[in-house]
């Protein structure tokens, strides 16, 4: 993050509501580009957020790769959803058990100009089957994709990157209405929603 200070990228997260840290929490954000992860990993620390990612970020990316697969984070292959759903369950129920936290971006890939996609609700669900008691966090990210709008190289300069915390929604059981109140929540606070 620091490192991309030097492009005049800034970092600002916002988060106004009290979350607990004695029950599990899903955290469910949007995803722009790779940048998403590192401020969650930082701003959400104390709730020890692990990730639903892709197998592909497991190496090759210094810092992220090693943090997503030494520090409990689950990574999928997308091309096997079977396999996808059960590692999902997985960390469902290891953050029920040890009040955890789990990040997904149920887009299933990253915006390449901002515009949110359709959220993939399998992942989504089973993390709300197998953590009952979490509390949802929405998030919604801005601006992350101007720094890769090129690719890797040139990185874009200037970037205002936000992350801005939504209201947090209890798990009342009907799993298709809570995620598309899940859904309206993050694309609420997305520029292009505005």
């Amino acid at each position: 993050m620091r490192c991309t200070n030097i492009l005049g990228t800034t970092y600002r997260f916002t988060n106004n509501h009290k979350l607990p840290t004695d029950r599990p929490l899903i955290i469910v954000t949007n995803h722009q580009s790779m940048y998403d992860i590192p401020p969650i990993i930082w701003y959400m620390r104390k709730y020890h957020p692990k990730f639903v990612s892709k197998k592909e970020l497991g190496k090759g990316i210094p810092s992220v790769s090693f943090n997503l697969v030494h520090g409990g984070s689950v990574l999928i292959d997308r091309k096997d959803g079977k396999s996808a759903i059960m590692e999902i369950g997985k960390l469902g129920s290891y953050i029920e058990e040890h009040t955890r936290s789990a990040v997904i971006f149920p887009e299933g890939t990253r915006s390449r100009d901002g515009h949110p996609k359709p959220f993939k609700p399998m992942g989504l669900k089973m993390l709300l089957k197998k953590a009952p008691s979490a509390l949802i966090v929405p998030i919604s990210i801005n601006n992350s994709w101007k720094l890769v709008q090129f690719g890797q190289f040139p990185m874009g300069l200037g970037a205002k990157v936000s992350f801005d915390v939504q209201e947090p929604i209890e798990n009342k059981g009907d799993l298709d209405t809570l995620i598309s109140q899940i859904e309206a929540s993050v694309n609420s606070g997305i520029n292009s929603f505005k």
